[in-house]
């Protein structure tokens, strides 16, 4: 009996000694308050791709308003008499039409706009129709009507709102009128009729809802904007990464074209028009409608520190190898000039040339810029030679700014390691990196920042995102892989200043690149599962880093670690301790959080859990279904100095606790 008793003992106790090899003890010192976590750690990075700009962000719903796409009349159908003519009001956007009598009361006179992939309008809402206008001969006022019309549509009438606006004088006038539609139309099109026999001519044709962003004028769609607002991004980077270089200079992103009156703003060139054939948009312009202005107004608004980038004076490295295709270092004072303006535009006062065109388009107060990208994936010794005039301008002119550089377009390699040097040597204050990588880089990533040069600039992650392999799409466990990467960012913040996924936007049906953050049709938007997480990240990113051990070394998915990221940080402000763990592995694992450094006195209550989770790792919100994999908030019953928990497969969770 004694030999069974002594055999069951055993027993018991091996069992209690394996549950506990099974527990993830994970120690946060609490004592030792760590580095400050920047105010831009976690933020936002804006290129127009995927109908991001037009059709997308910028709440413009009429392609090609201006006429000066390179085929003038894309976008739109003519009925009737119409003249494309070149001698209009507006300098860089000369050209417009000219409606007259069809030559018989029975016959029409006009001109169809289709937008961008139909024009998106909802019953109740009101929409703002503008034109330039004049008649051009004769003295007796003309008319115009204009309708919002369903083309299938099975009634009576295809249009669904409907008025007419007075044409009264020969010189170019701005008109406006409001449209109510009676129903919701994703698909609609804008018609213009001549209304009356007397000849027409039309500029600028534009249509926007009323309930824009903040209510601007030329403003943005509202939900997407809010989705960008409710992030509450710290940095806020435009205008792109590739388009900023252009296919080539011509077609490079030009600030200077972009700011001013928008009817007067001139066309460019989209590179992602045309760079996948596979995934082809002959009509993806920039109207510049979005432009500088307006990028620096939403920074201002979502509360995120602007953050412009600007061409170096190569183009696209990837579609260029003749040298011939950049300018001459010889050549680069009218960039160079270009950047030097941009901070003047966005911090001179209103008596200097370009701090009174800012003031004039309506904002006199500086947007007081403190961080400048100069160039985006450029390589080779071309990159740091060019770089290098921008930064003593801008050096010598603007000592308090911050110069942001870049490593290329690799996350490691041959490039990589020559312009990391090269950084350093030119005193860049941050360095733009750059990863889309498959699941195996992730999750070998955790401890990436762990050993980098403490002395030199600053990291600043600027485009990435998990590309599952095989599987190019949103989906739960590319953004879990996110998540867990993400946890290096934080637990390094002493050398990450700034992070920011890529690409943000993608209309659905006009992507040429995936996964995206947000996407979107005509008329609702849905925020993706990596959406969630970095707004996770963001609206959870306290004050200081804290150590978080576990077994003594830092939780980084380390072979042993049972598939486990984490980090941890303390909130100042609210005395919060904040920890982030992420279960990469496809089991269940028990979770010690133990604070190392309470006094005997302290105990920790007010406990509360966010996670994010899916039994379906392939899927992720849509359109038809938005809140399918969200964050789910509970509370956590806490008592003494540590937490006992257990963090189901493949999620990531956030523990919150007050001292």
């Amino acid at each position: 009996m004694r030999k069974i008793t002594g055999l069951l003992a055993a027993l018991t106790l091996a069992a209690s000694v394996g549950l506990r090899a099974q527990t993830n003890e994970l120690v946060v010192q609490t004592k030792k308050v760590g580095a400050e976590i920047q105010p831009t750690m976690y933020g936002l990075f804006f290129e127009d791709i995927n109908y991001a700009a037009d059709g997308g962000l910028y709440a413009e719903l009429v392609k090609n308003r201006s006429f000066e796409f390179p085929q003038k009349l894309m976008g739109w159908k003519t009925f009737g008499k119409v003249l494309l003519k070149d001698d209009g009001p507006f300098e860089k956007n000369p050209h417009y039409v000219r409606l007259a009598y069809a030559g018989h009361q029975h016959k029409q006179t006009g001109l169809d706009n289709e937008g961008f992939f139909g024009i998106g309008v909802k019953k109740g809402q009101e929409y703002r129709f503008s034109v330039w206008a004049r008649i051009p001969e004769g003295s007796k006022p003309g008319k115009i009507r204009v309708e919002l019309v369903n083309t299938a549509s099975a009634g009576e009438q295809q249009a669904f709102a409907a008025e007419t606006l007075e044409i009264d004088t020969k010189e170019w006038k701005k008109y406006q009128v409001m449209l109510r539609p009676d129903v919701t139309d994703a698909k609609a099109v804008l018609r213009i009729f001549l209304a009356a026999p007397q000849t027409v001519d039309l500029e600028h044709v534009s249509l926007f809802p009323a309930d824009t962003w903040k209510g601007h004028e030329n403003g943005l769609r509202k939900d997407l904007a809010q989705a960008l607002a409710d992030i509450k991004p710290g940095i806020f980077r435009f205008p792109g990464g590739c388009i900023v270089e252009g296919t080539d200079l011509a077609t490079r992103y030009d600030w200077k074209k972009s700011v001013g009156p928008v009817e007067n703003r001139p066309l460019n060139e989209n590179r992602w028009q045309y760079t996948f054939s596979h995934r082809f948009y002959p009509d993806y312009f920039q109207s510049y409608g979005l432009g500088f202005y307006e990028f620096f107004l939403l920074s201002e608004e979502i509360g995120a520190e602007p953050l412009p980038v600007l061409s170096c004076g190569l183009a696209c490295q990837f579609q260029n190898s003749d040298a011939d295709a950049h300018v001459a270092l010889c050549d680069l004072d009218e960039y160079v000039r270009d950047a030097l303006d941009l901070i003047e535009f966005a911090n001179g006062g209103i008596d200097t040339p370009w701090g009174k065109v800012r003031a004039d388009m309506g904002h006199p107060a500086p947007f007081n810029l403190k961080f400048i990208g100069i160039g985006n994936e450029q390589w080779g010794k071309e990159y740091p030679e060019h770089l290098e005039p921008f930064v003593a301008a801008i050096r010598q002119a603007y000592p308090e700014l911050k110069i942001v550089g870049s490593s290329g377009p690799d996350s490691e390699g041959k490039q990589f390691d020559y312009l990391w040097p090269e950084m350093k040597r030119l005193k860049a204050d941050l360095v733009d990196e750059h990863f889309y990588r498959p699941e195996a880089w992730f999750l070998s990533q955790g401890a990436r920042y762990d050993n980098y040069d403490r002395e030199g600039p600053k990291v600043f992650a600027g485009e990435y995102a998990c590309h599952g392999k095989g599987k190019k799409w949103n989906h739960f466990h590319a953004a879990l892989l996110e998540a867990a990467f993400m946890t290096g960012l934080e637990r390094n913040a002493d050398i990450v200043h700034m992070a920011t996924y890529a690409p943000l936007f993608a209309h659905v049906e006009g992507w040429q690149w995936r996964p995206d953050m947000i996407w979107y049709d005509n008329l609702n938007s849905v925020r993706t599962v990596s959406y969630h997480v970095q707004q996770l990240y963001a609206t959870h990113k306290g004050t200081n880093i804290l150590p978080l051990t576990m077994d003594k070394v830092p939780v980084t998915g380390a072979e042993g670690q049972n598939g486990l990221f984490a980090s941890a940080v303390y909130d100042k402000d609210a005395e919060e301790y904040i920890i982030k763990v992420v279960n990469t592995s496809d089991k269940v694992q028990p979770l010690t959080l133990k604070f190392d450094g309470l006094k005997k006195k302290e105990t920790l209550s007010g406990g509360r859990c966010i996670k994010l989770t899916s039994a379906e790792p392939d899927k992720d919100n849509t359109l038809e279904n938005p809140s399918a994999i969200v964050p789910r908030e509970s509370a956590l019953l806490v008592s003494g100095q540590s937490l006992n928990a257990e963090l189901e497969a493949n999620t990531f969770a956030i523990y919150i606790l007050k001292k």
